[in-house]
């Protein structure tokens, strides 16, 4: 995949089904603004993989907005990541920034226990305006079939998931999916 020039690779991959899925996080209610509940989870997300960076991440066509964010600044008291701390990630981030499209396109968790190690990802912009090195991300699939998004959790530093982080951040997207079927049906 190439852009309208051509000539260089795009970061991330094409997404078509971005127009289907805005639509249905608009019917949900839900990715266009900090939510209490997605913030709560991001944390546990970060509390029970010791990372120190999660989100709850809705993608749109251009961006993807952290419903639920986590951040080493976001433990003082009172602190709202809204914005970031310097090299931090804020609520909004581009989409062609990060891991998470790839997951969205794929409709599969995925694990880089370093970046580094895999050219396609080492380049990211995140690895250098952030210093991401390790991500752990799964899809968040609707009982639409709908890709909503992600949960993930990243680091500064190398980290070894391996399957136990797999197994773990699959089982905490699934739980996270049911709570947004039930926003679901009780707002039906």
């Amino acid at each position: 995949m190439t852009n309208d020039i051509g000539r260089h690779p795009l970061m991330t991959p094409e997404d078509r089904e971005a127009p289907q899925r805005v639509q249905r996080l608009r019917e949900l209610g839900i990715g266009e603004s900090p939510d209490p509940e997605f913030d709560e989870f991001a944390k546990k997300l970060a509390q029970v993989t010791g990372a120190p960076y999660a989100m709850v991440n809705f993608i749109s066509e251009e961006r993807q907005y952290f419903a639920g964010l986590h951040t080493p600044s976001s433990e003082q008291a009172g602190a709202d990541p809204q914005d970031g701390a310097a090299g931090e990630p804020g609520r909004v981030m581009d989409r062609d920034h990060g891991y998470c499209p790839h997951v969205v396109v794929r409709r599969k968790a995925l694990v880089l226990d370093d970046v580094c190690d895999y050219p396609r990802f080492a380049g990211n912009p995140v690895v250098d305006e952030i210093g991401i090195r390790s991500y752990l991300g799964a899809p968040l699939i609707d009982h639409t079939g709908a890709t909503l998004g992600t949960i993930c959790v990243v680091d500064t530093e190398p980290r070894p998931w391996g399957r136990p982080g797999l197994e773990t951040i699959k089982a905490l997207a699934q739980e996270l999916v049911e709570r947004i079927n039930q926003r679901d049906r009780r707002r039906q």
